[in-house]
């Protein structure tokens, strides 16, 4: 039985897809607690730009790193295993994801050894630990309610277009549903996590203002826009190779099953 499945190359495809499409949901929401500055890490200084009224500069969540090569998966499995392939794989990402928050949580209190010398030098080390990975209950709520709209509107979006263009212009559905379903997924996890979580969840740092939802959701989404737009020749690298590996006439006739059940 386990032959048969590793024989055939379309399942072979799709665990290697729904691997790197999982890994790379969950660590972006493991390490998407951390907000830098585009500007500093890459050693330019900051444009004097006014957005909403204040001074703007680039404060991205480290999420961003992972979060452009989850979409390109998203439209790579959309294009051939269809609406419920991705649908699939993100109800299942979302429950691990949840998974590992849980025994992140049972870690978190844990009563630390001597032996444990994370953050050596202050005075609770164990806060270290805490820091990194206890991120609040609506920080995960957040991630979770954003990156669930962003794959609907992904894939609603990117088989609409693609009724429309046929089997061409492989660069618009995908670069295309990306931008607008990007658009939504910056400032909904933002809005739920940094302003509604803080205000009901106490404890978890100072509220957010809109406007520093607004900043910080606009420098983000610009960042994915950028991202997007520089890797659509990836895109059409994944699926030349995807059509060499599996073969042209399987390919079509997955693509086409994709179609027909969306």
């Amino acid at each position: 039985m386990i032959h048969s499945i590793l024989k055939d190359k379309g399942t072979k495809l799709f665990i290697l897809l729904a691997g790197i499409f999982i890994t790379s949901a969950l660590l972006a929401e493991v390490i998407g607690v951390k907000i830098f500055s585009l500007e500093d890490t890459v050693g330019v200084p900051r444009a004097n730009i006014n957005l909403f009224g204040s001074p703007f500069s680039f404060h991205l969540t480290a999420g961003v790193l992972l979060w452009p090569v989850v979409f390109i998966m998203t439209d790579i499995i959309n294009e051939y295993y269809g609406t419920r392939g991705v649908k699939f794989l993100s109800y299942l990402s979302i429950g691990l994801i949840g998974y590992a928050f849980l025994i992140l949580n049972g870690a978190i209190h844990l009563s630390p050894s001597e032996y444990f010398d994370v953050g050596h030098g202050i005075d609770k080390p164990d806060n270290a630990f805490r820091g990194i990975f206890g991120q609040g209950m609506w920080i995960i709520i957040g991630s979770m309610v954003a990156f669930l709209v962003g794959q609907v509107l992904d894939v609603m979006i990117f088989h609409r277009i693609k009724k429309i263009t046929g089997e061409k212009n492989i660069w618009l559905r995908a670069t295309g549903s990306t931008l607008v379903s990007q658009l939504v997924d910056s400032f909904v996890v933002l809005f739920i996590a940094f302003y509604v979580g803080k205000r009901i969840q106490t404890g978890q740092g100072e509220p957010w203002s809109l406007h520093q939802v607004l900043v910080t959701g606009t420098g983000n989404y610009i960042y994915k826009f950028a991202v997007a737009i520089i890797l659509t020749p990836v895109i059409y690298l994944v699926h030349g190779w995807i059509e060499k590996y599996v073969g042209k006439s399987l390919a079509s006739d997955m693509k086409k099953s994709a179609m027909e059940a969306v």
